[in-house]
């Protein structure tokens, strides 16, 4: 068995097509199906299902390719670490986080920017289940995300800061004026939420399940910005994270109120995958990253 095949199967198991995987790897396909019937026959099981294209993985494929990311995982580590020791820390980190973290990032990715300027940065938004199966399947060094709402798996987590909650709503709505207001007279209005998909809108789900409500929004989005701008729309409310307001401000004509009874927050931080040693990138990131108990201003 060769690292080659390993990369190989890897790439066939992303792109699920024997050409593109070729492509991707820069070989031609009778060299990646040659390196792919090689590995079945010194592991002794089929890894790839039979057929005139590809059809998937058998059972012990997918073990397989489970393994053969692990050791690519550490290989690559591995040379991170050598590099390191000779030359400092270069190289890429992948850092996905979630939507409604996406305005504090620049205050983690900042200083490290400034640390380590030899490492470029990949960030991304992706959802808290995207974040979960990219660390798992190592297409990510670092994720942003809920520390405290949906169980995580095989990961390392790093508390950054609470997540707490406001509705916005025009200037000229009744509402207007009051610091503060209920989630349960917030449910009767006419709501503009995250979609279900995003952990943000599950969590709100359940904070009016709390209080004995169930509303039904009457917009749903997949940006935090549409969120802000719809609540300058006659009778709508959005409900968002009180440090994307603190950061960025209120749309004009949009006014803001706490969410309280109850004052629910949520825990976001930095998560990496649990392997010893911790890859150089995320390594790096985790120790320069420090809880950020209050709303952060302008990125110093």
């Amino acid at each position: 068995m060769i690292i080659k095949q390993l990369v190989y199967l890897d790439a066939l198991a992303r792109e699920r097509h024997f050409r593109r995987a070729a492509e991707a790897c820069n070989i031609s396909q009778p060299t990646l199906s040659a390196a792919i019937s090689q590995l079945e026959s010194e592991l002794g099981v089929m890894i790839v299902k039979r057929g005139r294209r590809f059809i998937g993985l058998t059972e012990e494929g997918e073990l397989v390719v489970a393994h053969a990311r692990r050791i690519l995982a550490d290989t690559q580590s591995l040379k991170e670490s050598l590099s390191e020791l000779r030359f400092g820390l270069r190289g890429t980190l992948r850092l996905g986080a979630i939507p409604t973290a996406l305005p504090l990032i620049a205050h983690i990715t900042a200083p490290f920017s400034r640390r380590f300027p030899a490492v470029k940065l990949v960030v991304l938004s992706l959802t808290s289940q995207d974040i979960q199966s990219r660390i798992d399947n190592f297409e990510l060094d670092v994720g942003l995300t809920y520390l405290d709402n949906e169980p995580l798996s095989g990961v390392t987590p790093k508390p950054v800061y609470h997540e707490a909650y406001v509705a916005l709503f025009r200037e000229d709505d009744p509402a207007a004026g009051n610091t503060h207001i209920a989630w349960a007279e917030i449910a009767k209005r006419d709501l503009c939420l995250l979609t279900p998909d995003m952990q943000n809108r599950r969590i709100i789900d359940g904070i009016f399940r709390s209080v004995g409500c169930a509303p039904t929004p009457s917009i749903e989005t997949n940006s935090i910005f549409n969120l802000c701008t719809h609540a300058a729309i006659p009778g709508i409310t959005s409900i968002v994270s009180r440090q994307l307001v603190d950061f960025f401000g209120l749309p004009a004509g949009v006014t803001s109120a706490r969410l309280v009874d109850p004052e629910a927050t949520r825990t976001i931080g930095l998560i990496m995958t649990d392997r010893d040693p911790a890859p150089p990138h995320a390594r790096a990131l985790f120790s320069m990253t420090h809880f950020m108990p209050a709303v952060v201003g302008p990125i110093q």
